[in-house]
């Protein structure tokens, strides 16, 4: 389905204005943080309801941070919240707790927001922002820009990408919870179902319309879609994926799909028991100082 927004721009600068960053962010906490970005995009009129939308996106956070590591974060939410996209951007000082994946602090927030008549878009953003905020020396310059205009120089070097039809781009992460929360959803009965259902409209607001539809006729047939690749074979149908593929999706978060089975493909999550037990062998292997 053609989608009314323009996919072929390719730079971030088509959806970030130099007056939508906040280059010192006063905040001291994750809420302060979102707090003080939406009111900016409120103050520009690009929201409507801003308590609406900080209650989603803390929904959100709690369901799964969105501080990527490295000292950034991109809390999002797929809401109609009055226009079909709203981009904000804090910088802060200090640091910011953001239960990051690497424990570490939050230098730099983007908050995108963005209309639910406009599937994928935050999939094209995302790729776009991650390929470059993931390398050294653009995270260095965005930090150490000397004022708003100059960080804003900076992120409009980021160039957005279209994704693969055959990869799409999105937290595997995600999918794979839903699918955990559907399954749950099966066995828990009907007066206790609230709290899972909730999460459950949470995680499919952020994935595509078409990657939903997808994953909802495999769950239908299959009674689960999504399938970890395990020593190079599909746990889905138990067949060696191509080498290509193998090699792609180890270590990815990105969602591949089984060329056998037709099944989302994820990176295979790693065994905390037999990471223990290895951590065990090495223990007993080590030699014992001798006493003297």
């Amino acid at each position: 389905m053609e989608t009314p927004y323009k996919i072929q721009a390719s730079f971030f600068s088509e959806f970030l204005k130099p007056g939508h960053i906040v280059y010192d962010l006063q905040a001291k906490t994750k809420v302060e943080a979102l707090d003080e970005l939406l009111d900016l995009l409120q103050r520009h009129r690009h929201i409507d309801n801003k308590k609406l939308l900080l209650t989603r996106i803390i929904d959100r956070e709690r369901l799964e941070t969105t501080a990527i590591g490295d000292g950034i974060a991109l809390p999002h939410a797929r809401v109609n919240a009055g226009g079909d996209l709203a981009v904000a951007v804090g910088r802060s000082e200090k640091g910011i707790d953001f239960d990051a994946v690497d424990k570490r602090k939050v230098y730099l927030v983007i908050l995108v927001i963005w209309n639910p008549a406009l599937p994928g878009l935050f999939n094209h953003l995302f790729a776009g922002l991650a390929a470059y905020l993931r390398r050294p020396d653009f995270r260095r310059r965005a930090f150490e820009a000397k004022d708003r205009d100059g960080l804003y120089r900076v992120l409009s070097e980021i160039e957005l990408r279209i994704p693969l039809e055959d990869k799409i781009i999105s937290r595997a992460s995600l999918l794979r919870k839903l699918q955990e929360i559907d399954i749950k959803l099966r066995r828990t009965p009907k007066a206790s179902r609230a709290p899972l259902e909730k999460q459950a409209r949470l995680l499919r607001g952020e994935l595509d319309e078409n990657l939903l539809n997808r994953y909802d006729r495999l769950m239908q047939r299959y009674g689960f879609a999504v399938a970890e690749l395990v020593d190079g074979v599909c746990q889905g149908c138990n067949i060696n994926a191509a080498t290509g593929m193998s090699s792609a999706i180890a270590g990815s978060n990105d969602i591949y799909i089984c060329e056998n089975c037709g099944k989302f493909l994820v990176a295979a999550r790693a065994n905390k028991e037999k990471a223990k037990e290895q951590e065990k062998g090495k223990a007993k292997a080590k030699p014992k100082a001798k006493k003297k």
